[in-house]
């Protein structure tokens, strides 16, 4: 069954029952958030779930409930074809109610998407401090180079409650990314403060944010200059087996360092983030712990690069209930998508992503790809040519085995991209080339 992913942070506290699994996969548990000490909209889709570059209401039962925090420190497969290149996105499209790495602060996490402040923004050159030498790869290294890169954060809304989460600073402006679900209770009068490896503790304002991504920049003016950049790598360079290194605040312990193994590359997995819009991601796995309080965290190759920023992990059994730390299945957004949409924010204060204008089906996983509900009239579906009731196997060389994957690969891509889909109809294969459109989210 699927895994259920939640926003919990582990604590005394006894926590709410979180969403049921669905579909008949394993649950998926998004690290929840530590509570913080105390302190003296959602885009509109052209269908209904964030589907294949398709919008569409988030499908059901993807959310799970917070917990309170403690006290902080179909069809049968086509006939045979011949075989394509590329990687295939697996009928494993995990469903992450949202790791939350974040530690609740009394509060529930979720607020409706805002747009950041508006455009206007320029563009920040990021910073890529030295990496760490090959030759002195290693875990102790990577620690050393990083942890005065990787902040905790404490979000709270205007009655003080909310979480904390980590994040990386990017650049000597003062930057720092984290994910949307560690800042989105601080939307509406709310405050947001970073504490350095050294427990200081800085004021910070949120540039802008993507539900759709779960990423968020934050802009801390009293360490630009005085906390050096996380250097950015690349998650297409990873393999299979290779050591990572997972850098945060969890259950509120900042400064944490846990290390593993890469378990998995373009793992598709879905987060749902409370009021906002789920988000697909093209995970990295991993095997390194990460827990409630992670969320936001650096995931780092032995170079000392970021790969990734942590964002959800699995819990056992079928049952979000309870606060659940790592049983080593743990997924990081890839730096590559991090790049992408922190740079739009920086630039317009906001992120856009990829659609078709389909609504497809997210809960009915066959294997045999993804099959369109709806189009979109004037949509760029529509203008290639698919129709409802098409079933769509691969976008370029990528096999599509269900809704999710589809979603996540055309995330891949961006606006204005022009993507190829294979889909199946009345039993004849064909192709149509598709120009992506983008909305803000």
């Amino acid at each position: 069954m699927m895994a259920a992913v939640s926003d919990e942070q582990p604590g005394p506290d006894t926590p709410h029952p979180a969403t049921p699994p669905v579909d008949g996969r394993p649950s998926w548990v998004p690290p929840s958030h530590q509570p913080a000490p105390p302190l003296s909209a959602r885009p509109a889709p052209y269908g209904p779930g964030d589907a294949a570059g398709a919008s569409h209401p988030v499908p059901p039962n993807l959310y799970g409930q917070p917990v309170p925090a403690g006290e902080p420190p179909t069809d049968a497969p086509a006939a045979d074809r011949s075989p394509r290149r590329g990687p295939s996105v697996g009928t494993w499209a995990t469903t992450v109610v949202v790791a939350l790495a974040v530690g609740l602060v009394g509060g529930v996490l979720g607020a409706s998407l805002v747009r950041g402040t508006g455009g206007g923004l320029p563009s920040v050159d990021v910073v890529t401090a030295a990496p760490v030498k090959a030759e002195d790869g290693s875990v102790a290294a990577v620690a050393a180079a990083l942890l005065g890169s990787t902040v905790q954060i404490v979000a709270t809304d205007g009655e003080g409650s909310g979480g904390t989460g980590s994040g990386f600073v990017l650049d000597e402006e003062g930057h720092v990314v984290t994910n949307n679900h560690v800042v989105a209770d601080s939307v509406d009068a709310g405050r947001i403060v970073v504490v350095d490896s050294e427990g200081e503790r800085y004021p910070a304002e949120l540039v802008g944010r993507s539900a759709v991504y779960d990423l968020a920049v934050l802009r801390v003016p009293d360490i630009a200059g005085q906390l050096t950049p996380a250097s950015l790598g690349a998650s297409a360079a990873l393999q299979v087996g290779e050591t990572v290194v997972a850098i945060g605040s969890p259950l509120g312990l900042s400064s944490t360092v846990t290390s593993g193994i890469v378990s998995a590359l373009g793992r598709p997995v879905t987060v749902g983030g409370g009021t906002d819009a789920s988000s697909y991601i093209n995970a990295v796995q991993t095997d390194a712990a990460i827990n409630p309080g992670n969320s936001g965290g650096p995931l780092v190759n032995l170079l000392g690069q970021v790969v990734g920023v942590n964002s959800a992990i699995a819990t056992a059994g079928g049952s979000l209930t309870g606060s659940s730390g790592s049983i080593g299945v743990g997924f990081a957004i890839p730096v590559e998508q991090v790049r992408v949409t922190v740079d739009e924010i920086l630039r317009t204060g906001e992120a856009r992503y990829p659609v078709i204008g389909a609504e497809v089906e997210t809960n009915n996983a066959t294997g045999a790809g993804a099959r369109l509900q709806t189009v979109g009239d004037g949509s760029p579906a529509e203008a290639a040519g698919l129709e409802a009731g098409d079933l769509v196997t691969h976008v370029d060389d990528v096999r599509v085995t269900d809704g999710i994957s589809l979603i996540v690969a055309i995330r891949t891509h961006q606006p204005g991209d022009t993507i190829t889909l294979t889909y199946r109809r009345d039993g004849v294969e064909d192709d149509a080339d598709v120009v992506l459109d983008g909305q803000v989210g």
